[in-house]
């Protein structure tokens, strides 16, 4: 057996023996990309040890000629290689941000309507280098450079510190030739250019490593962001009340956790699409206060402070 295909196994089966939430049956997706090809072949010849049965869904967003015939044949490659069963799931491309966005918002929404309690996907450690940039690139903060977790159920990613050099070896090994996306060579995506362009720079100007060393990176900043959000839950729990957060429990905080916990109290209110800046705004009425007015967040909403309290007004009317 191939070094990188014993690589790609024993992550899946690690990854399968530390996660004891699955029962029955493990979902897959799968493009038809090494990636997913390898992840598919690891992860039905480590489901016998578990008395797993596994299924593969393979998204068709139509966006191609020929997408269909290209997602039955995913679908039937991963039965060959051992997947119990395969099915092929087509979704509507459309919505705000771009194809790159429209597509991955579809295509995660249909994988979780179809999936279980696990569906893995074939994410790789350049994929976690990509997106710790991505996010360092749009000033995201920490829990965007934190990057993919490995489990963030349904989503589960064993192969976040395996090299993609080593899935296309493994089907190589497997004698399985991959789909290779045309989309992955249009300069036009920003994870394309980041890959083909920013990536290989970056190796040669800092002497290689770098994608491993970005996702330990995100790594260690995952594990201080969920310590934040713990201490941050606790917070939430004393500053909740009446769906108001009462000033002077979150004045004595630092403001890394008044932040988490008003970015909590105002997702769970519905505020949509906020930013670093609406949640700073909101800040300034606990941390500078000044007897200033509210801040306006999307969605026609306002937070004002009034009586010792953070209060969230109802969506005012447009014409």
């Amino acid at each position: 057996m191939s070094e990188p295909l014993a690589l790609v196994r024993r992550q899946v089966r690690e990854f399968l023996t530390g996660f004891k939430g699955v029962e029955g049956e493990v979902c897959v997706a799968v493009s038809g990309g090494a990636d997913s090809l390898a992840l598919a072949e690891a992860t039905a010849y480590a489901a016998k040890r578990f008395g797993l049965r596994t299924r593969a869904l393979v998204v068709d967003h139509g966006l191609q000629d020929g997408s269909d015939a290209v997602a039955k044949k995913a679908a039937e490659t991963a039965v060959n290689l051992g997947i119990d069963t395969a099915e092929v799931l087509t979704v509507d491309v459309t919505g705000p941000g771009g194809p790159e966005a429209a597509a991955r918002k579809s295509r995660y929404a249909a994988l979780r309507e179809a999936g279980g309690e696990l569906v893995l996907l074939g994410h790789t450690l350049d994929d976690q280098a990509e997106t710790v940039l991505l996010g360092l690139g749009r000033g995201s903060g920490p829990r965007s450079v934190s990057g993919m977790r490995p489990l963030d159920p349904p989503w589960g990613r064993p192969l976040l510190t395996v090299p993609r050099t080593a899935t296309v070896e493994a089907c190589a090994a497997l004698g399985v030739e991959p789909w290779t996306d045309p989309h992955n060579a249009d300069p036009r995506f920003t994870r394309v250019r980041l890959r083909t362009e920013v990536m290989p720079l970056l190796e040669d100007v800092l002497a290689g490593g770098v994608a491993a060393a970005l996702a330990r990176t995100a790594a260690q900043l995952r594990e201080d962001t969920e310590a934040l959000d713990t201490l941050a839950a606790d917070l939430f729990t004393r500053a909740a009340v009446d769906g108001c957060l009462d000033v002077t429990v979150l004045a004595s905080a630092p403001p890394a956790l008044r932040r988490r916990v008003m970015r909590r109290w105002l997702l769970d209110s519905g505020v949509p699409e906020l930013t670093d800046a609406h949640l700073r705004g909101v800040d300034a009425l606990v941390g500078r206060w000044r007897g200033q007015g509210g801040v306006w967040l999307p969605g026609h909403l306002e937070v004002r402070r009034a009586h010792g309290r953070l209060k969230l007004s109802e969506p005012v009317p447009t014409t």
